[in-house]
């Protein structure tokens, strides 16, 4: 009777765990508004002191403008084997003016605001060749000792001069 069901119960559990290793995992990165949403942030009201209280520190701030602010979220999904998915990303660019470093303007840029940018995927050749896997392992050989018995050496000398 317990074989009956054993057998079963068994292949019943296996199937479970090689389906739980297809479903999806969500990975959340980058600043996550818990008790304050960016969108909130007033233009005219709201200082670099009041964002900073209510939203903590940025993810980034602008290289060529520390007057601007990001901040930045995304939300990417592995599969098992397949390559991880990007699902959701979104931008908060908020801007302070010089003047009075209130805010002047909060831009929300999404994933569909992204574009992509195309690289050149040459490469520069360098001089030499390359060694296969063989030479770099037997390339050393009768090169140096592995224990340094001659303590006249001096570090940075040649040995024998």
């Amino acid at each position: 009777m317990i074989r009956r069901v054993a057998a079963p119960l068994c292949a019943l559990l296996a199937s479970a765990a090689l389906l739980s290793g297809c479903a999806p995992t969500s990975i959340f990165q980058g600043f996550q508004a818990i008790e304050a949403n960016p969108k909130d942030v007033k233009v005219g009201e709201d200082t670099k002191s009041t964002v900073l209280g209510r939203l903590g520190s940025p993810s980034v701030v602008s290289t060529f403008d520390p007057n601007v602010w990001f901040y930045i979220s995304q939300v990417t999904q592995y599969e098992s084997f397949y390559k991880p998915k990007l699902i959701r990303r979104d931008v908060v660019a908020v801007s302070f003016s010089k003047e009075d470093e209130k805010v002047a303007t909060v831009q929300t840029l999404s994933l569909k605001d992204g574009r992509v940018i195309a690289f050149n995927g040459r490469e520069t050749p360098t001089r030499g060749r390359e060694l296969s896997v063989l030479e770099q392992l037997l390339g050393n050989l009768g090169q140096g000792t592995l224990l340094n018995n001659n303590n006249d050496i001096n570090p940075g000398s040649r040995p024998g001069r």
